[in-house]
């Protein structure tokens, strides 16, 4: 904020916010905007999107930034549709030139990358989870501002979440994905050693997904989830472009595969070519050895 000046606000929305606005202190937040009820103890993308837009007509802000998480990629585009302005979706860097915000986010499948610049007073964009390191600022205490958290006619009553006691995959900083290349879903518990071992989400590509082998949450690509890992594992995937889309700005890419000639070792950051089947197990036994 201090590139462009102006107070950092903070909207929090939901039924059990009170002490989360206590973990804003100590990242220069000035305000935080609190809509509190008991009925948005669930999601619900419409109320929120008109919670949201409310405040922004209200404060007028200068930039709006969400995560580019499956909240974000739903209630933005609400946002931006209400207020009548433009939006930069799962952007991977933001600078600034100029005085200017520049925004950077892939284009074609990700292919290429392509810098955005804002028409509108309000630049609202998205950012890609993972890609930015947060970094604290001199601790203060942020004014709590209370708003009106509206009413809807038809409430979320109930969210089944998943179980699954590894990471989320949006949120995970490895991840160990499988492709066609595991044969089969009686294969993939090598995978999941593997990734017990790294404490790792569990991703998958969408030949996987689409033949039944695991479920379409752990589906990354262009259709599925775009995730940021420090680290990411990908074995037996050829490398789709759909695939790469959603994984590309991983920080390490390593992959397994026994075609030499498969596009994923274009990005990977370290290929090992040979069977996933022999490779993955001497992966394992060697953490297993650095552990002990």
């Amino acid at each position: 904020m201090s590139d462009i000046g102006g107070d950092l606000s903070v909207i929090l929305i939901g039924s059990a916010i009170s002490n989360i606005s206590n973990e804003f202190e100590s990242y220069g937040v000035d305000k935080i905007y609190i809509a509190y009820d008991n009925d948005l103890n669930y999601y619900d993308g419409g109320r929120y999107s008109e919670i949201v837009v409310n405040i922004i007509k209200d404060i007028n802000p200068s930039v709006f930034i969400a995560s580019a998480s499956s909240m974000g990629k739903d209630i933005t585009p609400r946002i931006a549709s209400s207020l009548d302005v433009g939006l930069a979706v799962d952007c991977t860097s933001v600078e600034i030139e100029n005085g200017k915000i520049i925004a950077t986010r892939p284009i074609f499948a990700g292919k290429a990358n392509i810098k955005v610049d804002f028409e509108n007073e309000l630049r609202m964009f998205t950012i890609r989870p993972n890609v930015f390191v947060s970094e604290t600022a001199d601790a203060k205490t942020p004014e709590v501002i209370n708003v009106d958290a509206g009413s809807s006619k038809e409430p979320v009553s109930k969210v089944e979440h998943i179980q699954d006691e590894r990471p989320e995959l949006t949120e995970a900083s490895i991840i160990v994905s499988g492709g066609r290349g595991m044969g089969g879903p009686e294969n993939f518990n090598v995978t999941e050693e593997l990734a017990d071992e790294l404490g790792a989400a569990i991703g998958a590509s969408r030949a996987v997904v689409d033949a039944g082998w695991r479920p379409h949450s752990e589906q990354v690509g262009q259709t599925g989830k775009t995730v940021s890992p420090n680290l990411y594992i990908a074995c037996g995937i050829s490398g789709a472009i759909q695939h790469i889309a959603g994984m590309s700005s991983s920080k390490v890419i390593v992959a397994v595969n026994k075609d030499a000639d498969a596009p994923i070792f274009k990005i990977a950051t370290y290929g090992i070519v040979g069977d996933l089947f022999e490779v993955v197990p001497k992966i394992v036994e060697h953490l297993k050895m650095l552990k002990g």
